[in-house]
């Protein structure tokens, strides 16, 4: 027998089931049905009720139809903002102390990531919305809730596009909000940033050190020296490197934020970061002159090879098409076997809630049956499910027939096909013959060709009066004026995600360019044992390797230009052999400055 709680959630889930619900509709039925769960739990004195309905909500599909009602469109959530942030602040509550069974995989790879998405985006569009500040506080509540009972969701807050523009948005108070979202999560969690990685913790610190960079307001500037101070509590020894990448952060405090009323936490993590400077010991020191002088020379270095590639536009700009070709492409297919990974996870669901439905009807029908009627009803099932299967094989053995004889099939349609071609052919040339044999008819009608004045007034006059009877149907100002705004509106869109895609593929194309120069480096790496100071020097910068291997390219393409058209016939030669250098220089006098593939940067 189902309780009161699963009652409440099954009438939820077939009351979603109308597709004629509006979405104003659809979010007033779930924050009522959601409230009402959630109420009726709560007043059970066992605490694990509240889960049960939790997870109850979450297998029934409630919780998606929240996160596709959080995601629609700003213009159709237009007007509805407080109805969108109660159901955020519902759904956030649902997802932490959730048991999602046998589904915890799926529970934690797709659907914590497209709660969290559609909060922030909510976020978002709330941010830019002047009255809706209230509102946007209680969503950035819900994402700190939700935050603290998963913290895996922290990277992608970090790196979510929808926070980078809460991020970027010049009013204080967001700014202040998105600071105290950190602060509230680290304190109401003790081991929140104790099971963050070193990059999630490097991040957030960085959010931190960049308010304090760009904002003037003292309520930010409390808000993130605080959060510093409470990560270096709950951290200590984890965050003392992590302190050390951000130089000149002492003085920044010590010039910038004195005297704002929060000295004594400024003096706190001012003197939080000399101890650790000068922890340091002359082994670091010598490490950190040494990174300084790779980090100088890395960019003259880059500053050079910048100079001599400028004449190579056009192989670069083809080297960067299809990388972003081969790019969208992978893109493509993961993305398709996401789709194709929730789909067999969809089908496999329904098919066991079809089945879970037949048994339940069966077993009802089974006992409204009298006893003496069981066995013929059983033996009518087995007869029927004999038939199915009857027929399936049967269906097998044909479509089993038709594939082997199937190429004899296809000849026999073709020869048919090609004798109706040939009947119609002669059928056209019989007709033509017989055409050409006829006399001529004399045309019936004879007299003057064209309209005379008289019989153009005539058409004329039933025009005009066909054109009153029927006017022409045209578009109102009004209306053209309410199409372009909604036609701009699209572009708007289409523009802002085109951006967002861009960026996107410049930042994966920077981070893969990066990786392949690395694995090369080390590919090509020498034994320890024979390394040199110069090799070692190679390795601090990888412009070295990248202004070789650009050199190498430009002489392959000058060496080509040069070659006679008899030597462009035929199988493509390699450029880089000792050879062939030879070869072209004997040819052209020793006249040839060609470079060859193992000359390195001095």
């Amino acid at each position: 027998m189902e309780s009161a709680e699963e009652a409440v959630v099954l009438e939820l889930k077939k009351q979603l089931e109308d597709e004629d619900l509006s979405p104003e509709q659809k979010l007033s039925l779930l924050n009522n049905g959601i409230n009402k769960a959630l109420n009726v739990a709560a007043v059970q004195t066992d605490s694990s009720v509240l889960t049960r309905v939790k997870s109850w909500l979450y297998h029934a599909g409630v919780l998606s139809h929240c996160v596709l009602a959080l995601s629609l469109d700003p213009r159709r959530l237009k007007g509805n903002w407080p109805a969108a942030a109660t159901l955020a602040q519902l759904t956030s509550s649902c997802c932490v102390g959730l048991d999602p069974g046998e589904h915890s995989k799926a529970f934690n790879r797709l659907f914590l990531p497209s709660v969290m998405d559609s909060l922030l985006s909510l976020a978002s569009q709330l941010m830019r919305q002047a009255e809706c500040l209230s509102l946007f506080r209680k969503v950035m509540d819900s994402v700190s809730w939700l935050l603290s009972g998963h913290t895996q969701l922290t990277t992608q807050v970090l790196s979510s596009v929808h926070y980078e523009r809460i991020q970027m948005c010049d009013d204080v108070t967001v700014a202040l909000l998105c600071v105290q979202l950190w602060i509230q999560t680290c304190t109401a969690s003790r081991d929140f940033l104790s099971r963050l990685s070193d990059d999630s913790v490097l991040l957030l610190l960085n959010e931190a050190v960049g308010q304090l960079a760009v904002s003037s307001d003292s309520a930010v500037g409390r808000a993130s020296v605080t959060l510093i101070l409470l990560m270096a509590n709950q951290l200590q020894l984890r965050l003392q490197p992590l302190l050390l990448s951000f130089r000149g952060l002492d003085n920044l405090l010590d010039k910038d934020w004195r005297g704002r009323g929060f000295d004594q936490d400024v003096d706190q993590l001012i003197a939080l970061i000399q101890s650790d400077r000068g922890m340091m010991s002359p082994s670091q020191v010598s490490t950190e002159r040494v990174r300084a002088a790779c980090v100088i020379q890395a960019a003259w270095r880059s500053y050079q090879t910048r100079r001599r590639v400028k004449s190579l536009n056009r192989a670069v700009s083809s080297l960067q098409r299809r990388y972003r070709a081969r790019r969208r492409q992978q893109q493509q297919q993961k993305e398709a076997q996401q789709w194709e990974e929730e789909l067999k996870y969809q089908v496999c669901v329904r098919r066991q809630q079809a089945r879970r439905a037949f048994h339940q009807k069966q077993r009802q029908l089974l006992q409204l049956l009298p006893p003496d009627q069981v066995q013929s009803y059983l033996q009518e099932c087995e007869r029927r499910a004999a038939v199915l299967i009857q027929s399936f094989w049967r269906g097998f053995r044909e479509r089993r027939h038709y594939n082997t004889h199937r190429h004899t099939l296809r000849h026999t349609r073709t020869q048919q096909q090609a004798a109706r071609t040939l009947q119609r052919a002669v059928r056209h040339f019989l007709q033509e013959r017989r055409a050409a044999k006829a006399p001529p008819i004399t045309p019936f009608w004879i007299g003057h060709k064209g309209l005379t004045d008289s019989r153009r007034a005539e058409l004329k006059t039933q025009v005009e009066d066909y054109i009153a009877v029927h006017p022409s149907s045209h578009v109102s100002p009004e209306e053209c004026e309410r199409l372009h705004e909604e036609v701009q509106l699209l572009l708007l869109s289409e523009l802002q995600r085109g951006e967002q895609r861009r960026r996107e593929e410049q930042r994966m194309e920077a981070l893969l360019a990066h990786t392949h120069t690395q694995l090369e480096l080390l590919r090509d790496a020498p034994p320890l044992s024979v390394v040199t100071a110069p090799d070692a020097e190679s390795f601090l910068s990888p412009s070295g390797p990248i202004a070789a291997r650009a050199r190498d390219a430009h002489n392959a393409m000058l060496q080509s230009s040069r070659l006679p058209w008899w030597r462009t016939l035929g199988e493509p030669v390699d450029m880089s052999t000792p050879t062939h250098l030879q070869d072209l220089e004997a040819e052209f006098g020793g006249l040839f400055v060609g470079g060859s593939a193992e000359v390195r940067m001095e």
